[in-house]
């Protein structure tokens, strides 16, 4: 991945935007109550649920048990006060995550009440038929949880970005050109140019531009969402490295 030029005031962009990223502002809040830290952290915890259920997943309990799990976890990670638990010594995002789940796992069976299902509403929402049934379609392998968390983080993260580069093409009204060369983006490549541009009733020269920009695009959105879960600008490209090399596993 490329790496981001200069701004005009000769900073570079990814120092200038930084300030504002999700990680950063939940360890800027240094175990404050701080509700900006507070939002940014619901909001990834909301986009990265899924790596902690498949987690939880992969150690052999249930759907239901791993569904109640995951969702008591985010209460106790997001209650009042719990920004304490961010250290910025835990550095990215993805680790602290996990690190803390494991925790909860380790001392859950301290626990003299155990939430149940349907007794509240749930701290986050989502579908828990979906979460199973995108379980149960993982390719079967001996990966441990570890790994397997890796991996569907490295898959969430790439999937947010592809959802926001699918709405950026959609508010210009160029969502048919997305769907038509996101392969080429992200995937097997689908069918070659020359036949893509036959089809499309362009030139191949054209057709490859359109790529270009796309995937410059998505570079540019990837390393946003990768900066939201690091501490500093300085970890996003060693963060990207390792994604790609997870994905490539």
């Amino acid at each position: 991945m490329s790496i981001s030029g200069n701004g005009s005031d000769g900073v570079p962009a990814d120092v200038r935007e930084f300030a504002t990223t999700h990680w950063s502002v939940v360890l800027a809040a240094n175990g404050s109550s701080d509700s900006q830290a507070s939002v940014a952290l619901e909001t990834l915890c909301r986009t990265y649920w899924y790596p902690l259920y498949a987690y939880v997943r992969r150690q052999g309990r249930t759907a239901e048990e791993s569904q109640d799990l995951t969702q008591e976890f985010f209460l106790r990670l997001l209650q009042k006060n719990r920004l304490a638990m961010a250290d910025p010594s835990r550095g990215r995002f993805r680790s602290f995550l996990l690190t803390s789940l494991k925790n909860f796992l380790v001392n859950h069976w301290e626990k003299t009440q155990t939430m149940k299902r349907g007794s509240g509403q749930p701290v986050l929402s989502w579908d828990a038929e979906q979460a199973e049934g995108r379980y149960l379609a993982e390719p079967v392998n001996q990966s441990t949880p570890d790994r397997i968390y890796e991996k569907r983080w490295a898959v969430a993260l790439v999937e947010n970005v592809l959802e926001q580069l699918r709405t950026e093409y959609a508010s210009t009204g160029k969502l048919a050109l997305f769907d038509d060369l996101k392969a080429h983006v992200w995937g097997d490549g689908g069918e070659g140019y020359a036949a893509a541009a036959a089809r499309l009733n362009t030139t191949e020269g054209a057709l490859r531009l359109s790529v270009h920009r796309m995937r410059e695009q998505f570079r540019r959105l990837l390393r946003q969402e990768v900066a939201h879960t690091v501490a500093e600008p300085e970890e996003i490209d060693a963060e990207l490295r390792h994604l790609i090399a997870v994905l490539r596993d």
